[in-house]
């Protein structure tokens, strides 16, 4: 595994990644309307160009988290509405995701030791100056590119990760049978957003095609945070599918502990505006990826 400082400069598909993990830390200790840096400061910071600097704050603009102002600067962007899945209550969403369709296969770009830095520090819980295991791994589907996974495990849990590890069979067993590394829960999100160049290559497609980022932070049954993975999946092959099951009553039903808990005036459940199927039972639901056919 080659070993890398925070500060070296990245690689050609580590690059763009490095500026907007910078991008994204000056984002997160900031408030709404609080303004970055410049370019010019920015670029002679980070020993970058001017053009790929403005390449990586264009991204973020485009993505919602910045916001330009002509002639005044560049300003962190209000906090976008999160709708959160509860996983135990009785009236809850409760979540399940099977595997998604195709034969998946994965092809590591990137495998390094580095600084984890202050965003991805605060994340998985560990000093900015811990050394870091950082992957970038290609997932393909029937051997068309799909999805872009950039992985960010604490070197002390597995200093002797492999690509053979990541390249063939689940990670997860890898890390349970050879690292004694025990997955428990995991939080993720989904949001739309589109490709930059250096995505594009990789994943075939036009630049600025639309995609789905998926963030994931995984615990260990200690609850130590153990994994942080943001993944980019092709916009025009990938989708999520949610089944939703309502728990109906029957209309002289009218006890028990559906009925003791009646939906109120905030209650929504995602997708579903407020007020749309209102009852007092149970919904669950299945989420799956789907890969479309061929356009």
């Amino acid at each position: 595994m080659e070993i890398r400082n925070q500060d070296d400069p990245p690689g050609a598909v580590l690059k763009r990644e490095w500026v907007r993990e910078h991008l994204l830390g000056l984002i997160e200790v900031r408030a709404a309307g609080e303004p970055i840096p410049s370019e010019r400061v920015l670029s002679n910071e980070l020993g970058v160009s001017r053009p790929t600097l403005r390449a990586a704050v264009d991204e973020l603009v485009a993505t919602g988290q910045l916001v330009r102002e002509h002639g005044r600067g560049t300003f962190v962007a209000p906090a976008k509405i999160t709708q959160e899945l509860v996983l135990d209550d009785a009236r809850s969403t409760r979540f399940h995701a099977p595997s998604a369709t195709g034969v998946w296969t994965s092809s590591v770009l990137e495998l390094v030791t580095r600084q984890a830095g202050a965003r991805i520090g605060r994340k998985l819980r560990i000093s900015p100056a811990a050394e870091l295991v950082y992957i970038a791994r290609l997932q393909l589907v029937d051997g068309m590119p799909m999805a872009i996974e950039h992985l960010h495990f604490p070197a002390e849990l597995v200093p002797d990760l492999t690509r053979q590890e990541l390249e063939a069979g689940e990670l997860y067993d890898h890390l349970r049978d050879r690292h004694q590394v025990y997955v428990r829960e995991a939080t993720q999100s989904i949001e739309p957003t589109v490709v930059n160049e250096a995505e594009a290559a990789v994943l075939d497609v036009p630049v600025l095609s639309p995609a789905l980022l998926i963030e994931r932070l995984t615990t260990d049954i200690s609850g130590r945070p153990m994994e942080y993975v943001h993944s980019l999946y092709r916009g025009d092959r990938y989708r999520i599918m949610s089944r939703l099951s309502f728990g109906a009553r029957s209309p002289s039903a009218g006890a028990g502990p559906a009925a003791a808990a009646p939906a109120g005036p905030d209650a929504h459940h995602p997708g579903i505006p407020p007020g749309d199927f209102a009852h007092d039972g149970i919904i669950t639901s299945s989420t799956t990826g789907d890969v479309q056919g061929a356009l």
